[in-house]
């Protein structure tokens, strides 16, 4: 695991990065245009979002063609100059591969429509029952799961929103589209895929009535051909490249299939993203919600994942944020006292960690959630739907709160480049309109800010501690209410670092585990610039503070 524990990957949404034609959208000759900023970020390698062709009906992932960019984010030839430059700098491309689903605009369905019984076998077209769906399965969107398949009487299955229609991996021809599909990218110089939703394609031939919400999930996630469909994925495509890095992302995952997922005999994936850490601010389970996070839950699913995954010899990516999350300083930072403490406090948590950490597109500069009023400010069909539920639960002012403190949109603004309108973005109006960028931004922060180093100095311990790209964890402190603590060891040195991190606005007093006491050694790294050279039995930490000790 020494090659994936050396990586650090950034993300990336094409919409949002630079506009370099001023059409209020982001693009590939942006992004060109910036990559000696990402380069000077030191990472290894950039996942796009996609920027295939599409009507944007979800932002990219209703793809209509798989093998041609969207003229919206520019042309082939920019997207082969994009893979060249980016070498130059040893910086690899890891592409978004959406194989559950494609758009009601892609011409296998547009086919299938139209009376081709071939590419009608693409699909889950069934009959409805009882005078209603085939089945009473919820859309993740909201509403049925089902939509008319033309004027044919049948039904489609859109597990997403209606425009993305389920692709049936029972059918060998669907599979081998998904191979021909990552080896033609391969064939471009792509070297890392990321698959969206995948454990969700392994929904069984016959489509049964689900009892609950939680039952429903299970009829569709993480069944067991996942398993042999990803091997076989591995087999044709990526797996016949041992430098390929891929990850899948993996709605409602378990810890033992991540396992499976990622344990390296299997030959499946590289890692896996998991997103049980995110949910801790739901409540009651349920997204759309106001309530604190729960830090004991946080704490606990983050190191039992971290640590039963090293023990199986299984691999995790690791992140806070992504463009599908509102972002993660307002949730379990700051955003205003010590938003600078805080950020750097979350980015040492998981950077630290066993596994690859990803930075989402301004998380280097601490960007927080926008300064949005009307839920006219936003684009997503998730928060546009959601917003309709509320309404019919909650006056508008409180509606409008949940979905602000949960939307998408929230980090799908435009990246801050500099104070001005649009935030250095574009010349003319965004397709999202930025906030606080007077604030935060990359002039700013390059000349006289404390984040972006920071990253810095953490790609900078991934790449040179052993330690830290090779070591297992387990985790410290565990009854603590308001520190994550964890120490990262090998077996063949008695080298250790401890890690301590605080969760919360106030200062912190620890009794520090027996086996640390009396130790002698140094600071690899604090947000405080604090220097120990010993460790006494007490151990105060600041608000937000994190420090890892080496001995």
């Amino acid at each position: 695991m020494t090659k994936l524990g050396k990586k650090v990957i950034y993300q990336i949404y094409p919409k949002s990065f630079f506009d370099s034609n001023n059409d209020g959208v982001g693009d590939i000759p942006g992004i060109i245009e910036k990559i000696d900023y990402l380069a000077k970020l030191n990472i290894d390698m950039i996942w796009f979002n996609p920027f295939y062709v599409s009507p944007q009906k979800d932002n990219g992932y209703d793809i209509a063609n798989y093998r041609e960019i969207d003229p919206h984010f520019g042309t082939m030839a920019d997207f082969e100059k994009l893979v060249a430059e980016l070498k130059k700098h040893n910086i690899g491309i890891m592409m978004d591969m959406v194989f559950n689903h494609c758009s009601t605009e892609h011409e296998w369905f547009k086919k299938a429509l139209a009376g081709d019984k071939y590419y009608q076998d693409y699909f889950y077209i069934r009959d409805g029952k009882n005078g209603g769906f085939p089945n009473n399965w919820r859309s993740k969107f909201g509403g049925p799961a089902w939509e008319k398949f033309g004027d044919t009487g049948k039904y489609y299955l859109h597990l997403y929103d209606p425009s993305q229609a389920d692709l049936d991996w029972h059918n060998p021809n669907v599979r081998q589209e998904c191979f021909d599909i990552v080896n033609f990218w391969r064939q471009k110089g792509v070297t890392g895929f990321r698959f969206d939703v995948l454990n969700v394609i392994g929904k069984d031939r016959v489509l049964v009535d689900s009892k609950d919400p939680a039952q429903e999930k299970s009829l569709y996630t993480d069944t067991p051909v996942v398993h042999t469909y990803i091997k076989e994925l591995n087999q044709n495509t990526f797996g016949q490249d041992p430098d390929c890095i891929t990850v899948g992302e993996m709605s409602s995952t378990t810890l033992k299939n991540s396992i499976g997922y990622t344990k390296p005999d299997n030959h499946e994936l590289s890692m896996v993203f998991s997103f049980h850490h995110l949910k801790v601010d739901y409540l009651n389970g349920e997204k759309w919600s106001i309530t604190h996070f729960d830090f004991k839950k946080l704490k606990d699913l983050l190191l039992t994942w971290q640590e039963e995954l090293d023990k199986a010899d299984g691999w995790q990516a690791l992140f806070w944020n992504n463009h599908d999350q509102p972002w993660a300083l307002n949730r379990f930072g700051n955003t205003g006292k010590y938003r600078i403490q805080s950020a750097q406090m979350l980015a040492t948590t998981i950077h630290l960690m066993r596994g690859t950490p990803y930075i989402y597109m301004g998380e280097e500069l601490g960007m927080k959630d926008p300064a949005y009023h009307s839920i006219d400010q936003y684009v997503d069909v998730e928060a546009k739907n959601a917003y309709r539920e509320l309404l019919k639960k909650y006056p508008e002012p409180k509606a409008f709160e949940i979905v602000h403190s949960k939307a998408r949109d929230n980090s799908r603004g435009p990246m801050h480049w500099d104070n001005s309108e649009y935030a250095g973005f574009s010349k003319i109006k965004p397709w999202l309109m930025p906030t606080d960028q007077e604030e935060i931004n990359v002039r700013k922060e390059l000349n006289d800010g404390q984040i972006f180093n920071y990253y810095q100095e953490l790609i900078k311990l991934r790449k040179n501690e052993r330690l830290v790209y090779e070591g297992h964890i387990h985790g410290l402190l565990k009854d603590n209410s308001h520190v994550l603590a964890y120490e990262r060891f090998l077996d063949d040195t008695k080298e250790k670092i401890l890690v301590l991190n605080n969760f919360s606005d106030r200062k912190v007093k620890l009794n520090l585990p027996t086996e640390w006491l009396n130790k002698d050694g140094n600071t690899i790294i604090s947000n405080y610039n604090r220097k120990l050279t010993h460790l006494n039995s007490e151990l105060t930490l600041e608000p937000y503070e994190s420090l890892a000790f080496k001995c």
